[in-house]
This record gives structure tokens, C-alpha cells and sequence, in this order.
């Protein structure tokens, strides 16, 4: 299939194991009922957040050719989830998830601009997320959501500059 052109086996495992986390993390909104734990209640009882969810985190699949469009569609994918179905608990997939995408920015994106665009919608990816999460508000969880973003654009970073090394001047990847 031409649109699976170019995914790795770690991007079929990378892909899963989210979906998996998703699948976990929205079943158990519905399932915990009235958490008092939390810092707003679950909005709703729908089982259409299990399978919406995965259009959260089926896009890192293709994190290799377009990562910016990856970033897109996955900030699409949360504000929809978020209009769509109120107040869920999301962070426990969409940190992780950020931190990923950030190191497939570092290592992926070409050019200043893929790089800030990718982290940019990635930010705004976390504001939308924490926006309406049951379990962590806005201001008080984006530096815990942000910190991962930046370190693991660091390590992307430093990887996509070893593997620069290591190749000869004329096929190295522009940052």
C-alpha cells in the first residue's frame, strides 16, 4: 500500500502501543464513574470516545514523511476529541504522546520553520488537551506537559546530529 510507504516496524510498535494507552485511558472514563478524585467529572457515558480517540494516536504512524502534517492532524484529532465528548481524561496518552511527536520533530522536521511549526502545534496540542482534562487543569499541568516536549526534542536533537556525523558532507539532512 502506497500510503504505508516508508513506516518502520518502530512505527507500527510506536503507534500501537498508543492506541493501546488510548484505548485504556478512554475505557477507564467510562468505567470509573464519579471519580472524586478529579478535578471536574467525566461528561460523558458515550463508548465513542474509545474508538475517536484513535485518530489521536493512529498519526504518529507517519511521523517519518510529514511530521508537521503528524503534528497537525494529531491537534486536529484532540480539539475535535475535546469538542466532541467535554471533559475526559486525556493527559495520561497526550503527554507521552507530545514527547514522541517532539522527538520526531527534532529528527524528522527539515528547515527552521518545520521545526518551530512542529513544535508550536504540538504546544497547542497540550492547551487544547488540558484545556477540558478531567484530571489536570491548564495551568497547573502545562510546565509538567511541557518538560517532556523539551526533552525529548533535545534527545532528537542529538540523535539526528550523531547520525549527521556519520554520514558523508553531501548527504547529510539540513536543520
Amino acid at each position: 500500500m502506497k500510503i504505508l510507504q516508508g513506516v518502520r516496524p518502530t512505527d507500527y510498535l510506536l503507534a500501537a502501543l498508543f492506541s493501546a494507552a488510548g484505548v485504556v485511558l478512554m475505557s477507564l472514563n467510562l468505567t470509573n464513574g464519579d471519580d472524586p478524585t478529579l478535578i471536574h467529572p467525566v461528561s460523558t457515558s458515550s463508548w465513542l470516545i474509545v474508538p475517536a480517540f484513535l485518530l489521536v494516536t493512529v498519526p504518529i504512524l507517519w511521523r517519518r514523511g510529514n511530521v508537521t502534517a503528524v503534528v497537525a492532524a494529531t491537534a486536529a484529532a484532540v480539539a475535535l476529541h475535546v469538542l466532541a465528548f467535554g471533559w475526559v481524561t486525556r493527559c495520561g496518552v497526550v503527554i507521552p504522546l507530545a514527547a514522541a511527536l517532539a522527538y520526531a520533530v527534532a529528527r524528522f522536521a527539515n528547515g527552521t520553520r518545520e521545526h518551530v511549526l512542529g513544535l508550536a502545534g504540538i504546544v497547542v496540542t497540550e492547551v487544547i488537551m488540558l484545556w477540558r482534562d478531567s484530571s489536570a487543569g491548564l495551568a497547573d499541568a502545562l510546565p509538567f506537559a511541557i518538560a517532556p516536549v523539551v526533552v525529548f526534542y533535545a534527545l532528537g536533537w542529538l540523535v539526528k546530529n550523531q547520525l549527521n556525523r556519520r554520514q558523508p558532507a553531501d548527504q547529510r539532512a539540513t536543520v
